[in-house]
């Protein structure tokens, strides 16, 4: 999937959902509450139980959705998780070889970082979009807004401290689209299994941030 096209999923949806599933089962269940609440980007920590087989899974089950994952710590893991279907690739650093690794593949890679100087770095080596993290340590969107006049080029995706509430202060504030994990999985609701409420929650963020 070249940038292009996941630059304008990004701009259409706005929200990832991201799932770190202790169980393969309840992994599946989670993002299919939140597909039917409308969100089309779904992300699967690749430390969740059985990240590979899940992937490929939902890839078969979703087919209007994008299915990527997340938390890549090295090159062997990023090549799996492409070999798994992962449509697009994040980490929570900034690792060079990862970078050009997944251009190579072309498949959206979007590393982590916090500083304008890792952003930039990130950016310059080939990252599609920068993931701010954890932006709620710096300031929040009021981060994200500052850093738009002298990195606006630069599509930035903060995680970590968004919430059902904020998500849309950040897309105001000049992120491309925010990541939200357990804002959009509340731990009663996940272990009650209620899913209508999660997929509620989902359908809510989505028409909050149109």
């Amino acid at each position: 999937m070249s940038n292009q096209v996941w630059l304008s999923q990004l701009r259409k949806n706005r929200a990832i959902a991201v799932i770190r599933a202790p169980k393969i089962e309840l992994g599946e269940k989670m993002a299919m509450a939140v597909a039917s609440g409308g969100m089309q980007l779904i992300e699967i920590t690749w430390n969740s139980d059985r990240a590979a087989e899940l992937i490929a899974k939902l890839r078969m089950k979703l087919p209007d959705c994008l299915i990527g994952t997340g938390t890549l710590f090295n090159v062997q893991q990023l090549q799996d998780a492409i070999a798994a279907g992962a449509q697009f690739l994040f980490s929570p650093h900034i690792d060079i070889e990862m970078i050009h690794s997944a251009v190579a593949k072309d498949v959206p890679i979007i590393p982590g970082a916090l500083t304008p100087t890792e952003i930039v770095t990130a950016w310059h080596q080939g990252a599609s979009c920068v993931k701010v993290f954890p932006v709620q340590a710096v300031g929040g969107a009021s981060y994200i807004k500052s850093l738009q006049a002298p990195l606006g080029h630069i599509p930035l995706i903060p995680t970590g401290g968004v919430t059902l509430e904020n998500a849309s202060e950040f897309i105001q504030a000049g992120a491309v689209a925010v990541g939200l994990s357990s804002e959009l999985f509340p731990k009663q609701l996940v272990a009650a299994e209620n899913w209508q409420a999660i997929a509620q929650s989902a359908s809510n963020l989505m028409q909050h941030l149109a």
